[in-house]
């Protein structure tokens, strides 16, 4: 796991190891496919197993983690087969959103969004991938969330949980996070022409963009 130090504690235990296996998953500090031994895990948080039991079940219900009688816990591993699904469902989803959302875009949302990817951009150049991931997160999500569909937004929101163990794999490499930060400046310029069609072509080729450096990461040999 990663150093606790330097982080605010949650006002709950177990929300403070939630956070802390969320932190775990998406920097790559736990993998796919990784078992989560609980007991070392509890002393090195420094709490007792309730709580890791109850963020465990949370992270399982979310897709991140599965269970496995007489294993335990690991970090889910995806299939190809599984990421690309994943992606074709997102595929339609926020297409969907998108075009909801530009129908309805204030400046208050574009700034927002520019925000974020501000801060992705930041991120990027000091090569801290949690921190460009939750600026990744809330750039996208600032824009879906305008469509006025929660539970549209809901379901997009579990199909990222779902990848959030391979994402960070793909900003791990510079090309990858140098493409993010230039399509998200061309969705921006869509955006605020108010070109719907246009912004869910970037978003298909953001999305093949990164499901094909993944293939590639996790085909063996690849």
């Amino acid at each position: 796991m990663t150093s606790v130090e330097g982080h605010r504690r949650p006002p709950t235990a177990q929300q403070f190891v939630l956070a802390e296996l969320r932190r775990a998953i998406t920097t790559g500090r736990l993998r796919p496919g990784e078992p989560i031994r609980q007991e070392a895990l509890a002393e090195e948080l420094d709490v007792s197993r309730v709580p890791l039991r109850e963020a465990l079940k949370t992270l399982e219900g979310e897709g991140l983690v599965g269970y496995r009688p007489h294993r335990g816990y690991s970090v889910v591993q995806l299939s190809l087969d599984d990421l690309r699904e994943v992606y074709l469902i997102r595929r339609i989803l926020e297409a969907e959103a998108v075009r909801r959302a530009v129908a309805l875009l204030t400046p208050e949302v574009l700034e927002a969004a520019e925000k974020a990817q501000a801060d992705v951009e930041r991120a990027a150049e000091a090569g801290d991938v949690p921190a460009m991931t939750e600026a990744n997160r809330r750039f996208h999500m600032t824009v879906f969330e305008c469509a006025g569909l929660p539970r549209l937004v809901r379901l997009i929101r579990t199909l990222w949980d779902s990848t959030d163990a391979y994402r960070s794999m793909y900003y791990g490499d510079d090309p990858n996070r140098e493409r993010v930060i230039a399509e998200h400046h061309a969705m921006l310029d869509l955006l605020r022409r108010r070109d719907a069609e246009a912004v869910v072509r970037v978003l298909d080729e953001h999305r093949s963009a990164a499901v094909g450096a993944l293939e590639a990461l996790l085909t063996p040999g690849g």
